[in-house]
């Protein structure tokens, strides 16, 4: 299935630190007909080379930022449409031999309540989370012998078995540790979407110094975790850096040379890339003073910068970032986001006072899923939930076919309607539904004559009471 380009032992790293700081430092002060050249070659959605990306990174006049901040907005909208997929984490259990200095999860935390949930559990807390308008989860584990990639296989079939009422989970990504081929092989038997595996920061000194103990201290192990997912056949994989643990130009640049590795070796590069800030964590110092804090204005510049870079790829932003900041930065070229989130284990189905002491860190954005949406759509964005990429086999060598050129939003575009107008007649509260009608009406006059019509059939059905429709 894949060619590849160019071997590597796991023993090597192919991120180049010495060449990423040349970079970082030649390209200062960068010439702003070099900047408005590397937009223009953004813009007609090719993936930039690391030069140009540090040239980028480097951008400090406020006039080109302007125009770089508005590149990233209208790139992301010619290859994704104004949709915003929406999803929802599930921890299935805290338990980690890891001691990872920024982690509320980490080893030595004495203070955290370490819960692993049952079937029966996990079951009420899908059904929580089906009752909101959920249909897409990432559902997330601690590192400890006990999550077994059987054991992650086992939860994910529970998620897909649950249903209430015409809800169900479509689709499950997966945040766990770094698997052997043979173990991704078993997690991918039943049937995931993306494998998500953050480097954390892509400087060795850096990570070694903050990952001390545990599995997780094996910088090249966790590297190449995603290349062992991709031999056992997931094509669909999520990479990340935590911003904050180093300088961020570092990471994004790390971020970018992870790309390039993938494409080379596969063929296919990231489905989706996030870019976390650290945050707040119950008994864990580092995580209220981390040693490179990203400011929000940096912030905004590591999202444009990203979009620009790797024009095919999602963009995760979490709730990690209160309310007002998401709704700046979802502009700059996101295309997901979770709503409605809670990360203490149990807490969708038992709300209680000790859920920061369940937690890995904190939510800045609590809003509850139907207020996101809502905000979503006044912003004229089309919130969706769909899943219809996966079931059609629009993934991995397929995927990268129709995102590159920008062809995705022709697919995405309808069932992003498909699933809101599920989301508006099953869960929806009446304000929200009204201007979900509105959004969908503006929507459906931007179609073509003969898709419009197919669309219009499809919502019609929708509303008849059908159920997982698609284009």
């Amino acid at each position: 299935m894949y060619v590849f380009v160019r071997e590597r032992l796991e023993s090597e790293s192919f991120i180049p630190e010495g060449r990423i700081f040349e970079l970082l430092e030649k390209t200062k002060n960068p010439d702003p007909k070099r900047v408005r050249e590397i937009l223009r070659k953004s813009l007609e959605k090719n993936r930039l080379d690391p030069e140009e990306t540090a040239t980028l990174l480097n951008v400090e006049d406020e006039e080109l930022l302007a125009e770089m901040f508005e590149a990233a907005r209208k790139l992301k909208e010619e290859v994704y449409g104004n949709r915003i997929v929406l999803f929802a984490p599930l921890y299935i259990g805290n338990a980690c031999v890891n001691d990872c200095v920024y982690c509320g999860f980490r080893s030595s935390n004495t203070l955290v309540q370490r819960i692993t949930l049952t079937e029966e559990q996990i079951r009420r807390e899908v059904e929580a989370l089906i009752s909101q308008g959920h249909k897409r989860l990432i559902v997330v584990y601690g590192e400890h012998p006990m999550y077994t990639p059987q054991f992650i296989a086992k939860t994910i079939e529970i998620v897909y078995d649950t249903k209430l009422g015409k809800g169900e989970i479509r689709r499950v990504n997966v945040n766990a540790a770094p698997q052997t081929v043979e173990g991704y092989k078993v997690i991918k038997s039943v049937g995931i979407g993306t494998f998500q595996i953050f480097q954390e920061t892509y400087h060795k000194k850096t990570y070694l110094r903050l990952h001390p103990k545990g599995p997780k201290s094996n910088y090249n192990w966790r590297l190449y975790g995603l290349d062992r997912a991709m031999i056992a056949g997931i094509d669909d994989v999520g990479i990340g850096a935590l911003f904050g643990l180093y300088d961020w130009k570092f990471e994004v640049m790390g971020l970018l040379y992870h790309t390039i590795h993938l494409e080379e070796r596969f063929g296919v590069g990231p489905h989706t890339i996030s870019f976390p800030r650290v945050k707040p964590a119950l008994n864990t110092p580092y995580s209220l003073k981390p040693d490179h804090p990203v400011s929000d204005e940096d912030f905004k510049k590591v999202v444009a910068v990203i979009r620009l870079s790797v024009p095919y790829t999602g963009m995760i932003l979490t709730a990690r970032e209160p309310a007002r900041l998401r709704d700046e930065v979802i502009k700059l070229g996101v295309s997901q986001i979770d709503a409605g989130s809670h990360i203490g284990i149990g807490s969708y189905s038992s709300r209680d006072e000790d859920e920061f002491k369940k937690s890995q860190f904190t939510l800045e954005d609590p809003r509850p899923l139907d207020l996101v949406m809502r905000s979503l759509l006044k912003e004229g964005f089309v919130p969706s939930f769909c899943t219809a990429c996966y079931r059609a086999g629009r993934t991995g060598e397929h995927f990268m076919e129709v995102a590159i050129p920008g062809f995705v939003k022709n697919f995405c575009t309808p069932n992003a309607l498909f699933t809101l107008q599920e989301y508006l007649c099953d869960y929806a509260s009446e304000e929200t539904r009204k201007v979900g009608e509105e959004v969908i009406g503006k929507e459906l006059q931007k179609l073509p004559p003969r898709i419009r019509e197919k669309v219009k059939e499809g919502l019609e059905r929708i509303k008849r009471g059908e159920r997982d429709v698609r284009f």
